[in-house]
C-alpha cells in the first residue's frame, strides 16, 4: 500500500514538471513565433510540397543565414532604441573590400581580417557620430547608406571582382555533415551573440541603455561608449555577411546586400525584438530569420509575382512594426 502511494506520489510529480516545463515554453513569447513559423511551413507545404523536399530546405536554410547574421548585428543597435540603415550597404562594402585583397594576391585570411575591419570601422563611425556628436540615427545611418553604396561604384566602376581565392569559396558553398557552412557560421555568430548579451557587463548595459537610457546614464555607465560598440557590432555582422556571399557567388558583386537592411530590421522585430529598445533575444531573431526566408521561398515556389513578392514582404514589415507598437502601448 505504501509503495503504491509512493509511486502515485511520484508519477504525479513527473506530471507536474511536464506540465510546469510545457506552461513556461508557451508562456515565452518566441515559442509563439516558433509555432507560428512551424504553421506557415505546413501551410506552403500543402501548397507548394517541393518545399518540404531536402533540397529545398537546405537553400532555404543557407539563405536564411545570411540574412540572420545580418539581423544579429542590427538587433543590437535595435536593443539601445537605435536604427542601422546602413548594413545592406556594409555588406557590400565589405564584400568589395574582401574581394580585392584577395585580387591583389593576399590570402584568405588577410582578406577576409580587412573585410571586417571596413564593416567595424563604418560602423564605429555611425557610432560616433550617433553617440558622441549626437545626430540621430535614422539620419546618420541612411546618409552612410548612401555613402557606403557610392564607394562601392568609385572603386569598382560598378564591375565585379571575379578573382577569388578557390579554397576561400568554401565558406559560401561547402557544407560539412550535410550542413552548410553558412548556417554553422550562423550558429557559431548566435552563440557568440547569446553569450556576449546574456552573460557580460556589455551586455546587460545595451538592454539597461534600450530599457531607460537617462537612468543608465545616471548610474554612472557610459552610454555613449556602449552604444558607440553597438553600432560597430552591427557593422562587424553585416561584414561577415557580406564576406560569406562574396565565398558563396564566387565574386564580389557590387549589387550585395542591397536592400538587406530591411530584410534584417524585419527578422528582428518579427522576432520579438522592440524598435523601442531594451527587449528581444537572439532565439527570436533567428526564428524572425527563419519566416522572413521561408515566406519568401515559398512566394516563388508558389509562382507568385516578383511585384506581388516586394509588395507581400513589405506588408509584413508593416504588420511587424505595428504589432510592436501595440505591445509598446500595452506594456
Amino acid at each position: 500500500m505504501a509503495e503504491t502511494k509512493a509511486v502515485a506520489a511520484t508519477q504525479k510529480k513527473d506530471l507536474s514538471k511536464r506540465d510546469n516545463l510545457f506552461y513556461r515554453f508557451i508562456k515565452k513569447k518566441e515559442s509563439t513565433i516558433f509555432l507560428a513559423l512551424l504553421g506557415i511551413m505546413l501551410v506552403i507545404t500543402i501548397v507548394a510540397p517541393k518545399f518540404a523536399t531536402a533540397g529545398n530546405l537546405y537553400r532555404v536554410a543557407r539563405q536564411i543565414s545570411f540574412v540572420a547574421i545580418a539581423a544579429l548585428g542590427v538587433f543590437t543597435v535595435i536593443l539601445t532604441a537605435g536604427i542601422d540603415l546602413s548594413i545592406g550597404s556594409l555588406i557590400g562594402l565589405s564584400g568589395i573590400t574582401c574581394g580585392l585583397a584577395m585580387a591583389s594576391g593576399l590570402g584568405p585570411v588577410p582578406a577576409v581580417l580587412i573585410g571586417m575591419s571596413t564593416g567595424f570601422g563604418v560602423g564605429m563611425i555611425n557610432g560616433i557620430l550617433v553617440s558622441y556628436v549626437g545626430i540621430t540615427p535614422f539620419i546618420v545611418t541612411l546618409g552612410m547608406l548612401s555613402m557606403a553604396r557610392g564607394t562601392i561604384w568609385i572603386i569598382t566602376k560598378g564591375w565585379p571582382i571575379e578573382d577569388i581565392n578557390r579554397k576561400f569559396m568554401i565558406i559560401g558553398q561547402g557544407s560539412f555533415l550535410g550542413i552548410p557552412v553558412p548556417v554553422i557560421i550562423m550558429i557559431v555568430v548566435s552563440f557568440l551573440v547569446h553569450f556576449l548579451l546574456q552573460f557580460t557587463v556589455f551586455g546587460r548595459r545595451l538592454y539597461a541603455i534600450g530599457g531607460n537610457e537617462e537612468a543608465t546614464r545616471l548610474s554612472g555607465i557610459n552610454v555613449k561608449k556602449i552604444k558607440c560598440l553597438a553600432y560597430g557590432i552591427s557593422g562587424l555582422m553585416a561584414s561577415i555577411t557580406g564576406i560569406i556571399l562574396v565565398a558563396r557567388f564566387s565574386s564580389a558583386q557590387t549589387s550585395s546586400g542591397d536592400g538587406w537592411e530591411l530584410d534584417a530590421i524585419a527578422a528582428a522585430v518579427i522576432g520579438g525584438t522592440s524598435l523601442m529598445g531594451g527587449s528581444g533575444s537572439v532565439v527570436g531573431v533567428l526564428i524572425g530569420a527563419a519566416i522572413m526566408g521561408v515566406i519568401r521561398n515559398g512566394l516563388v515556389l508558389m509562382r507568385v509575382s516578383a511585384y506581388w513578392q516586394t509588395a507581400i514582404m513589405g506588408l509584413i514589415i508593416v504588420l511587424a512594426a505595428v504589432i510592436d507598437s501595440f505591445k509598446g502601448r500595452k506594456a
